[in-house]
C-alpha cells in the first residue's frame, strides 16, 4: 500500500507546479517553523490531545470499539497536527487520523495494513537510533 501524508501532498504539488490551495486536503491553522521545539509546538497548539482525539473518533463514525495506540503532536507538511493510530475492533490494520492543531479539523485519514504499521515503526526506531548518535565514554 501506497501511504501519502500531509507533506508528500505538499511536496508533489510543488514538485509538478500546482497551487497548494488547488488541493482537496483542508489547509491547516498553524504553521510551525521546522526548527520548532516539542516545547514550543505544544505551546502552539489550541487544542489538547484529548480533545483532538474526541474529533479523531468521531470521525471514524463507528459503533465499534476503537482503541487509541499513539497519538503525537507533531510538525507535518508544514502543519501542526496531532496524528493518532488507532484500532478499530473488527479491522485489522490501524486507522491514522491527522487533526489540525489550531482548530480541530479533520485533515487526513488513511488505513494503514499490519505490514505497513510495522514498518513504520521499524523505521522510527532506526531513526531514533541514530539521531542519539553514537556514546563516547568521558
Amino acid at each position: 500500500m501506497i501511504r501519502f501524508t500531509l507533506r508528500h501532498v505538499t511536496m508533489l504539488t510543488t514538485a509538478i507546479g500546482l497551487p497548494i490551495a488547488s488541493m482537496s486536503a483542508p489547509e491547516c491553522s498553524i504553521h510551525p517553523t521546522k526548527s520548532a521545539s516539542d516545547t514550543e509546538l505544544h505551546e502552539m497548539a489550541k487544542i489538547s490531545a484529548a480533545e483532538a482525539e474526541k474529533y479523531a473518533r468521531a470521525r471514524l463514525g463507528t459503533q465499534r470499539e476503537i482503541t487509541t495506540s499513539s497519538a503525537e503532536l507533531e510538525a507535518e507538511g508544514g502543519c501542526l497536527i496531532w496524528s493518532f493510530d488507532m484500532a478499530v475492533a473488527g479491522q485489522s490494520g490501524m486507522e491514522e487520523v491527522n487533526v489540525d492543531a489550531g482548530n480541530g479539523q479533520i485533515l487526513s485519514v488513511h488505513h494503514e495494513s499490519q505490514a505497513t504499521e510495522a514498518s513504520e515503526a521499524a523505521d522510527e526506531m532506526r531513526k531514533q537510533t541514530s539521531s542519539s548518535g553514537p556514546k563516547h565514554p568521558d
